[in-house]
């Protein structure tokens, strides 16, 4: 087995046009209810649910028992595995878990493994108190984050190399808009819980452990389709490709094949930049929309039930819009189109916060938020999954590039508290806006080089 040859690649996209055929809607719905699309849309419920337990559904939490708002925004490096999960990837690629992977397969062995260590490392963290062990509890969310991102590492691997080239597009949109729920219910959901068990006469340290046990729960429902799913046919051969070499030689296969075919191609370090910073304007203010909205005036299940309303039905409509741009048109026109408008919708936030306590001012900004991130996460995705072309290292590769794209959620976005204190609301968003200018530049460069030409469909 061989990686594809990119100038074959290249000699048979180079015409192609900036639009493509539209599908009619009986095409548009039915490849949606594909068993492969579904399993692929649990999975992806499976991966949102966890990145807000240790991220804005935590800072609530610790904002509510009055921690200092840098100290708040210090926490974004307890995503520091989304950043570094490239360097185990290798071993979800190459190694067996013991087992499980006789059980269930390569890639499923590996889900339900890290979906068990998902649920344990929850429980962990609702065992903590931010107010009075903040250690423990950067140590119990850096787990979760470790734990979710070995998941993510083998969701994406089973994605890219499960769906047909035809699926790709529905997938994509499915994956993202279950995603974006995950990750709705693990902060307007999860605000809910608590707040009703607050009202059931529990304590407030008490509401909020128990709804983190809830949330452990949900982690099952990613284990139940990984149980239900079928192993893809490409990881089948590439288990097959490596024949009975030894874990080292398998894990070592791996991760230079990954790196070194990857750092071969044309504009590979442009390219690894643009990854780093195309979702930078969404996570950096991100970052700081749940203490904006509690700071503002709002209360947690104002919050809540916005999110929940307008914000999952403006994720919903917004998954699948970017799944219908991703079909119609040209890779980087529809790159285009995601980072563009979710720079533009951080100026909803900047309103609100002239508006002040208004909800219908917070539904507008919620949806229009949640609306232009999913498209722009959808585009992204088809993005990440064309880099990806070989599936004897899906998992490393893919790893290698969701850990870059994080690199700005975590790392550059870790200030973003102490800027927010300086500039104010109003200012800050429109700051939030203006650091999308960097990933647009570098789109514009790797369009003129030719760097999309190259890109085709996941091969064997």
């Amino acid at each position: 087995m061989t990686a594809p040859d990119a100038t074959s690649d290249l000699a048979a996209t180079a015409a192609t046009p900036a639009t493509k055929p539209a599908p009619t809607w009986r095409e548009s719905v039915a490849v949606y209810l594909q068993p492969r699309v579904l399993v692929v849309l649990f999975l992806g419920f499976s991966s949102g649910l966890p990145l807000a337990l240790s991220g804005s559904t935590l800072q609530i939490w610790m904002r509510e028992l009055g921690v200092d708002l840098g100290t708040i925004g210090l926490f974004a490096l307890v995503g520091t595995p989304y950043t570094l999960k490239f360097l185990w990837a290798p071993l979800v690629d190459a190694l067996h878990v013991p087992l499980l992977t006789r059980a269930f397969g390569r890639r499923r062995g590996w889900l339900v493994f890290a979906q068990l260590l998902l649920i344990a490392a929850i429980l962990l963290l609702a065992l903590t108190d931010p107010a009075h062990a903040p250690f423990m509890v950067a140590l119990a969310a850096l787990l979760v984050a470790a734990a979710s991102s070995t998941q993510d590492i083998v969701v994406d691997a089973f994605r890219v190399e499960s769906l047909p080239e035809s699926e790709q597009a529905a997938g994509m949109a499915a994956y993202v808009a279950a995603y974006r729920i995950g990750m709705l219910v693990s902060t307007a959901g999860a605000l809910v819980v608590v707040s009703g068990f607050e009202s059931s006469g529990l304590t407030r340290s008490a509401s909020w452990m128990w709804g983190y046990v809830v949330m452990a729960a949900l982690v099952l429902i990613g284990t139940i389709t990984a149980l239900a799913a079928t192993e893809p046919a490409q990881s089948k051969q590439a288990e097959a490709a490596m024949g009975a070499d030894t874990a080292l030689v398998r894990v070592a296969q791996a991760a230079a094949g990954a790196f070194v075919e990857f750092l071969s191609r044309r504009d590979a370090l442009a390219a690894l930049a643009f990854v780093v910073l195309f979702k930078f304007t969404d996570a950096f203010s991100g970052t700081m929309t749940a203490p904006f909205v509690i700071d503002l005036g709002f209360s947690k299940v104002d919050y809540a039930a916005i999110v929940k309303g307008v914000g999952l039905a403006a994720t919903l409509v917004g998954g699948f819009a970017g799944g219908f741009v991703a079909r119609r048109y040209s890779l980087a026109a529809s790159l285009w189109i995601g980072g563009m408008v979710q720079a533009l919708a951080n100026l909803s936030f900047s309103w609100l916060a002239v508006v002040g306590v208004n909800q219908w001012a917070l539904a507008l900004a919620i949806s229009a938020e949640n609306f232009t991130s999913a498209i722009g996460t959808v585009i992204f995705v088809a993005y990440l999954s064309a880099l990806c072309q070989n599936p004897l290292h899906t998992a490393t590769q893919y790893a290698l590039l969701t850990a870059l794209a994080a690199v700005g959620r975590t790392y550059l976005s870790s200030g973003a508290g102490y800027v927010a204190k300086a500039t104010g609301w109003p200012l800050f968003f429109v700051i939030c806006m203006l650091v999308a200018i960097p990933s647009l530049a570098l789109l514009a460069w790797l369009q003129r080089s030719g760097h999309f030409d190259s890109l085709g469909p996941v091969k064997v």
